[in-house]
C-alpha cells in the first residue's frame, strides 16, 4: 500500500507539472505570480531581513518546487488582490482569503486548505464581552476582509477601516476604536505583541474556509492547485507547515511567531 501511495503521489505531481505548462503569465511558463498582502501573520508577513514568510508563502513555495516554477510574490493591498487576479497581473491570490458568495462572482476558488474564525479583540477590562455588545461601538477592521463585511452588519456600528490589520490593532491600543474584528490566527499574533493591553474574546463571530483565488475559466491552474493542495494534505506537508508557524497543526491555541511591529 505504501508503494502504491508513493507512486500515486509521484504520478499526480507529474500531471501537475504538465498542467502548469499552460498557465504562465504573458506566455512565461517559468513563474507563478502570487498576489498577497504581507500584513497577515502567520499566513504572510515580512521577516526582519525583508523576506516573505508565513503559511501561505511556504505552501506556494512547495507547490512551485514540486512543479518546477519560480514563485513571485506581489505584495499589494488586500482589496486589490482579486482585481489583480481577474486582470491577469497575478496568477492567483493567496492571502488567508475566505470563500464568499461575493468573491465567487469574480474568481474561482480552490479546495479549502484552512479553517479559520473571525474573532473580536478588545482591551483588557472592556465591557464588550460578545457580539451583542458591539452594537453602536467603534469597530476597527481591515478594508475588504470578511471581518469588514461582518462588522458592517452590526447595528449602529461605527466602522473604522484600515489598510492593514496591524493598523487596526494599533488604533485599539490607542483607544481610537473599541474593538477589532479580525481572523483568529493574526489576532493571536497581534495580541501576543500587546498581551498586557489586549485580549481575544472566547466566542468567535463565525467560522470560515481559506482558499486560493484564480481567474474564472483558468481550469488548468485551478486543477493544478487543487491537486497540490490534496497531495500536501495527504503526505503531511500541510500539517508540517502549520506546525512550523503555529506550534502544532491541530491546536487552534498554538503559539504564533512574532507579528510585525504595528505601523
Amino acid at each position: 500500500m505504501k508503494i502504491w501511495k508513493s507512486f500515486a503521489i509521484l504520478l499526480c505531481s507529474l500531471m501537475s507539472l504538465a498542467f502548469f505548462s499552460g498557465c504562465g503569465k504573458n506566455g512565461d511558463t517559468t513563474k507563478l505570480v502570487m498576489a498577497t498582502n504581507a500584513e497577515f501573520p502567520p499566513f504572510e508577513f515580512k521577516a526582519e531581513d525583508g523576506s516573505f514568510q508565513g503559511i501561505d508563502i511556504e505552501i506556494m513555495k512547495h507547490i512551485c518546487e514540486r512543479t518546477g516554477r519560480e514563485l513571485v510574490v506581489e505584495d499589494i493591498a488586500f482589496d486589490s488582490i482579486i482585481p489583480s487576479v481577474t486582470s491577469g497581473k497575478a496568477h492567483c491570490g493567496v492571502a488567508g482569503m475566505t470563500i464568499t458568495e461575493d468573491r465567487l462572482r469574480n474568481v474561482d476558488f480552490t479546495t479549502p486548505y484552512y479553517e479559520a474564525f473571525q474573532v473580536i479583540v478588545v482591551p483588557k477590562g472592556s465591557a464588550i464581552q460578545g457580539a451583542d455588545d458591539l452594537k453602536g461601538k467603534r469597530i476597527g477592521v481591515q478594508t475588504g476582509t470578511t471581518g469588514d463585511t461582518l462588522a458592517s452588519d452590526i447595528e449602529g456600528a461605527d466602522m473604522n477601516r484600515f489598510g492593514k490589520g496591524a493598523e487596526a490593532i494599533l488604533a485599539l491600543t490607542q483607544n481610537k476604536v473599541d474593538a477589532v474584528v479580525i481572523d483568529n490566527e493574526p489576532a493571536k499574533a497581534f495580541v501576543a505583541k500587546n498581551s498586557d493591553k489586549l485580549v481575544i474574546l472566547e466566542e468567535p463571530l463565525t467560522k470560515e474556509s481559506y482558499a486560493m483565488a484564480v481567474r474564472k475559466g483558468n481550469d488548468e491552474l485551478l486543477s493544478l492547485l487543487n491537486t497540490q493542495i490534496e497531495l500536501m494534505m495527504a503526505d503531511g506537508t500541510m500539517a508540517a507547515i502549520r506546525a512550523k508557524y503555529e506550534g502544532t497543526a491541530e491546536e487552534e491555541t498554538a503559539a504564533t511567531p512574532s507579528a510585525p511591529a504595528a505601523e
